[in-house]
């Protein structure tokens, strides 16, 4: 599967008691499928870190502010919380970080924002946002 909270969490709320990265091997595979089987809940080193977090410091959304759905309709709201922090200024490391994702997955979402708002880059994304209201530190609904 997919190295994203949202996906995550998703599965764990129908029932998973496990979960596999996308790149994960025959032999990964076939051993947490024998493991679910056992009754055991299987989740990889990277899953497993977030979930302690999660579990630790409560949910990241609880900590990040989100743009409001009427700015960027198109955008999901993951995509619009990533392009608020984006014009607050944020790199792909630091919004990985601040989110608990993995940087392959902020650029994934990053290079889908700037289709959707067509922009060829990292500047006029922000120039669009920051017009938008978004990404103001001084500005609580952003």
């Amino acid at each position: 599967m997919v190295e994203e909270d949202d996906s995550v969490f998703a599965a764990m709320r129908a029932g998973a008691r496990g979960y596999l990265l996308k790149g994960a091997d025959r032999d990964e595979t076939l051993a947490a499928i024998r493991a679910v089987a056992r009754g055991e809940a299987v989740f990889g080193p990277g899953i497993a870190r977030r979930l302690t977090r999660y579990f630790s410091e409560g949910p990241p959304t609880s900590k990040t502010v989100h743009a409001p759905r009427e700015v960027f309709p198109d955008l999901t709201d993951r995509e619009r919380e990533i392009l608020n922090l984006i014009a607050a200024g944020k790199n792909n490391q630091e919004i990985a970080e601040t989110l608990y994702l993995s940087l392959k997955t902020v650029r994934n979402y990053v290079s889908n924002i700037f289709t959707k708002l067509q922009v060829a880059d990292r500047a006029q994304a922000i120039v669009r946002a920051r017009e938008a209201g978004l990404g103001r530190t001084d500005n609580p609904g952003s």
